[in-house]
């Protein structure tokens, strides 16, 4: 099984990537800079196509870099991921366990406040849970994913003019599709702790872009999930901004999608 490790990063020393990261596989890495230009590098005898561009948003830079992508599994990935000495061979041992799976969702350590999920056990991941779980964590069967034709959202995410979610959509378009996802226990990586590109605090703009994500997520029970949202996550979000004017926000936000859509 060959993998590669696709990588979107922001104004980096991108050639030095490789080493910072612990790659030990073959990996193509989409820098957003100041200038376009592609390269092939080599690290520990394994290929590493690096291309510098000069678009943003987070959505644009997973799509190059599928588009010049190759090998059987593609593994998401940002620049302030550092792998496990022998990830390829728990993420390789893994598929082999599950064979059915197309895409398989690994355990990554974050900052306590930023963690979203752990997986003590492996389980199906369904379309009311794909949210909680970040790109980087995510292998995916490469050929089963051209076929699908399945893109990136380029509306949201860092760099992007809503908030994060372009990696719970795309996680909810494969489950359309017919994608077994299936989540497991082994841990490959860790994420550095960095300042975020995106999260300002539980504003205005957090709410309201989280409303237009609800709609392309759930479409007419996006109010629903609205409320849900409110209810369930209020007591840590809705501090500063109250629980109804947070509804209020989620809702402006849902018609938002709904305006997207039309156009």
């Amino acid at each position: 099984m060959r993998i590669c490790v696709l990588i979107s990063a922001l104004e980096q020393e991108a050639e030095k990537l490789p080493q910072k990261m612990g790659l030990k596989t073959d990996a193509v890495i989409v820098n957003q800079c100041d200038r376009d230009s592609e390269e092939e590098l080599s690290y520990r005898n394994r290929k590493i196509l690096l291309i510098n561009n000069t678009e943003r948003g987070v959505g644009r830079s997973r799509n190059l870099a599928l588009d010049h992508a190759w090998g059987d599994v593609v593994l998401f990935s940002d620049e302030d991921i550092v792998y496990e000495e022998d990830y390829h061979a728990r993420i390789q041992q893994a598929f082999r366990r599950r064979p059915d799976a197309d895409i398989l969702l690994f355990n990554v350590r974050v900052n306590p406040d930023r963690r979203t999920y752990w997986n003590e056990r492996s389980k199906r991941v369904h379309w009311y849970n794909c949210g909680r779980y970040p790109t980087f964590c995510a292998a995916v069967k490469l050929e089963r994913l051209r076929e699908s034709g399945i893109r990136f959202s380029t509306l949201f995410g860092g760099g992007a003019p809503y908030s994060n979610g372009e990696d719970s959509l795309f996680f909810m378009e494969c489950i359309k599709k017919g994608f077994k996802v299936i989540a497991v226990s082994a841990v490959i990586g860790t994420e550095k702790t960095r300042k975020s590109t995106w999260f300002k605090g539980y504003d205005e703009k957090f709410f309201f872009d989280r409303g237009v994500l609800f709609h392309f997520m759930y479409g007419k029970f996006a109010p629903l999930w609205a409320l849900r949202f409110v209810l369930v996550k209020g007591k840590v979000m809705c501090r500063e901004i109250k629980r109804y004017k947070a509804l209020k926000l989620l809702i402006s936000g849902v018609e938002k999608g709904k305006s997207l859509c039309r156009e």
